[in-house]
């Protein structure tokens, strides 16, 4: 017989070792415990498992179906649907490459190309040392960075061919690797644990942050009327054309120190005072008073 969702033929499932499977059923107490449902849990222990096989294996789905009383069809079909979650070995670091649509007009598409002839592998598969597993992956809400790499989902912005080359070199050689932003890199089933929920303790990683960089915040200031004095500067070099609270209407049509919204960086998106749609509601910015 052959589990069709799996594509390995049936064979009964091996059982982790005492000691592995001791400190399972404790951390998979610990994940249960956070949810009214214990069925919530078995994303998150899926990931659990991972941390341990690297990938779900038939042991991982019937330890996931033991822990939450569920029958082993049941987890296989969550884990089968997600593609986060692995169904064959891979490498110590999944290596993905943006090909939607912006990534691959920036250079996703040939980044891709080169790294699949650079490393000697095709989509989903692993180099022969077990290090590195390529795949091609859908948007990861990184537009304003494209193209982008993603290496066991932490950032490396705006990428091309030459640098995403040195990258995976880097990472065979055991070379230190830094992420464009967020938490330091670490290994695949380092990261699945994580992602199951346990916190990342260490040196640095707490510190870290993946909050958005000037790039992604252009339009937010834009629509709060501030002109950008640069492709990434950030800073703010005029005032929103909306009047603030103290001044008359008239200040914001062209007196000095207020543009209006003719002359706003980009007038179209100039913020209104009021919704079109609701004259009868004005709606200005929030005051600094009113926060």
């Amino acid at each position: 017989m052959t589990d069709v969702s799996l594509g390995m033929p049936q064979l009964p499932a091996a059982d982790y070792p005492a000691e592995v499977r001791a400190r399972l059923e404790a951390d998979a107490k610990d994940i249960i415990a956070r949810y009214p449902d214990s069925r919530s849990a078995l994303l998150p222990l899926l990931h659990l498992t991972q941390s341990v096989d690297g990938y779900v294996t038939r042991t991982g789905i019937r330890f996931c179906a033991e822990q939450l009383e569920l029958t082993t069809a049941e987890v296989t079909a969550v884990a089968t649907f997600y593609s986060m979650y692995r169904r064959k070995p891979s490498g110590d670091y999944q290596v993905g490459v943006c090909t939607n649509t912006l990534c691959a007009v920036m250079g996703g598409d040939a980044i891709f190309d080169e790294l699949k002839e650079h490393l000697g592998v095709g989509n989903n598969e692993t180099t022969p040392d077990g290090k590195v597993t390529l795949e091609h992956i859908e948007c990861n809400a990184a537009c304003d960075f494209a193209p982008v790499v993603m290496v066991n989902w932490e950032f490396f912005d705006n990428q091309t061919p030459a640098s995403a080359k040195r990258l995976v070199d880097d990472l065979i050689a055991g070379r230190e690797v830094r992420p464009t932003r967020g938490a330091p890199l670490c290994t695949y089933k380092e990261t699945a644990r994580i992602l199951a929920g346990f916190p990342d303790q260490r040196p640095g990683a707490v510190e870290a942050t993946g909050g958005a960089g000037p790039a992604s915040l252009a339009g937010l200031r834009l629509s709060r009327g501030e002109a950008l004095s640069g492709a990434d500067s950030g800073q703010p070099v005029r005032r929103s054309s909306v009047p603030q609270q103290g001044e008359t209407p008239a200040a914001s049509s062209g007196a000095p120190g207020h543009p209006s919204p003719a002359e706003h960086a980009s007038s179209h998106d100039a913020p209104q005072e009021t919704a079109v749609s609701d004259p009868a509601n004005p709606a200005g910015p929030e005051s600094e008073e009113g926060k």
